[in-house]
């Protein structure tokens, strides 16, 4: 395994492949800035923003997925408001939990009855922070 956010699984064997690439994540903090008459502005630092992270998942029916469902997972998630726990390896990534902001489906391969035989997945996840 190599990781999961909630009920999907990332995983490689020899019966399914499920994982990602281009794994992107970023961090960046809040600044306010203060004018000052006959002076350059004064910096003020407000704190940690919420990191974001992004990545592609690659479907193929040649590899035990059904892409339709699997895009239909990312897409119920991402309408529901569900937050999950991202886990990579055996660590849990960020401060608690994860939003899924986006998703952006592309229908690679298209069988004769409208079947999705490989298709390509952009996930946006932003972290999900619950007390304030």
């Amino acid at each position: 395994m190599i990781g999961f956010y909630g009920d999907i699984v990332f995983e490689t064997s020899d019966k399914r492949i499920l994982n990602f690439n281009n794994f992107k994540r970023n961090i960046s903090s809040r600044w306010a800035t203060h004018e000052v008459i006959g002076k350059k502005p004064a910096s003020e630092f407000l704190g940690a923003n919420l990191d974001t992270i992004s990545f592609t998942i690659h479907l193929s029916g040649q590899y035990g997925i059904k892409p339709q469902e699997e895009m239909d997972r990312w897409l119920i998630k991402c309408r529901a408001g569900t937050v999950e726990t991202l886990v990579i390896g055996n660590k849990a990534l960020g401060m608690d939990k994860w939003k899924v902001l986006s998703v952006s489906q592309m229908w690679n391969t298209i069988l004769n009855k409208g079947e999705v035989f490989s298709s390509d997945v952009d996930i946006e996840l932003e972290e999900y922070v619950e007390v304030l």
